[in-house]
């Protein structure tokens, strides 16, 4: 498993064919095929939404389903070195977002959700200080400061 910048682990990732794409892939060790996507803004292309999630067909096209199988900071690690790679090849995006999608044991609430608290662990390891995070409930939105 190659190393962060960090020192941490992460899964090896399956890079698009061309760099402007915005899909990524990887799997763990224990089989789970992860889907990493950013997508744009209509209102704003300088604007993207990451949205991550397992997509094995064991889960019955239920898409973005998260599981970790014991895997969840490797996956973390993967999810925030495809962020750091995404974002030197798309250097002029200003806005990043992440949503926290509440698991099925969760209620919805406007409080963080356990997901939310991971992200917070793992989002400063992808923006340095140029950027402002901002969380509220199960949302993220980080902006590049000016």
């Amino acid at each position: 498993m190659p190393l962060d910048k960090f020192g941490h682990k992460y899964f090896d990732i399956e890079f698009p064919a061309i760099k402007s794409a915005s899909v990524y892939y990887f799997t763990t060790p224990a089989g789970l095929r992860y889907e990493v996507r950013f997508g744009r803004r209509q209102d704003n292309i300088l604007h993207a939404t990451i949205v991550f999630g397992v997509i094995n067909d064991e889960f019955e096209g239920e898409e973005y389903v998260t599981t970790n199988k014991g895997e969840v900071y490797g996956v973390m690690n993967t999810i925030a070195e495809i962020c750091r790679t995404f974002m030197s090849e798309h250097q002029k995006i200003m806005i990043y977002e992440f949503h926290a999608v509440d698991r099925e044991d969760e209620e919805a609430s406007r409080n963080s959700n356990a997901r939310m608290y991971l992200y917070r662990r793992f989002l400063p390891r992808i923006f340095d200080k140029n950027w402002n995070i901002e969380i509220e409930g199960n949302f993220a939105m980080v902006k590049r400061k000016l």
